[in-house]
């Protein structure tokens, strides 16, 4: 990389998901992360034929939630222990902020851990659920 372009990573422009039910995951994101879907999809690129994903971006943040749509999907939720994805997780600006989101998710009635409080290795507080498709989600706050 050339020394003089900074080639930083400045956060994560969107997140893609393959879901089983495309309209009931949806209906999840926007429930839960206030999500306006955009009125297009977008097919995969170079293989096309496999499906599409819908675009939900969070208006607060920017983040994009690509929802998608595969034809070979079998059905089968989500299973961390399977090579691919582990978790997603998003940064909150403090404990604060999470005791604002378990309310939320509690007023959705959206099962989650609650607030967990850990100092080792690093001090941090988090909340995680699972969406439709079992796929782990995490809030984090790092003091």
């Amino acid at each position: 990389m050339s020394a003089t372009v900074d080639a930083r990573v400045g956060g994560v422009h969107h997140v893609s998901l393959t879901v089983t039910d495309l309209e009931t995951s949806i209906a999840w994101y926007q429930r839960v992360f206030r999500t306006e879907r955009l009125d297009i999809t977008i097919p995969h690129h170079g293989r096309e034929e496999t499906g599409y994903s819908v675009l939900l971006p969070e208006p607060r943040s920017g983040l994009i939630f690509g929802l998608h749509r595969n034809v070979h999907n079998r059905g089968e939720p989500f299973d961390e222990a399977c090579t691919g994805l582990d978790h997603v997780s998003f940064g909150v600006a403090g404990r604060a902020a999470l005791e604002v989101w378990t309310a939320w998710l509690d007023a959705l009635g959206v099962s989650h851990t609650g607030i967990v409080d850990e100092t080792e290795p690093i001090t941090y507080s988090t909340v995680v659920f699972r969406d439709p498709d079992n796929i782990q989600l995490e809030l984090i706050a790092v003091d």
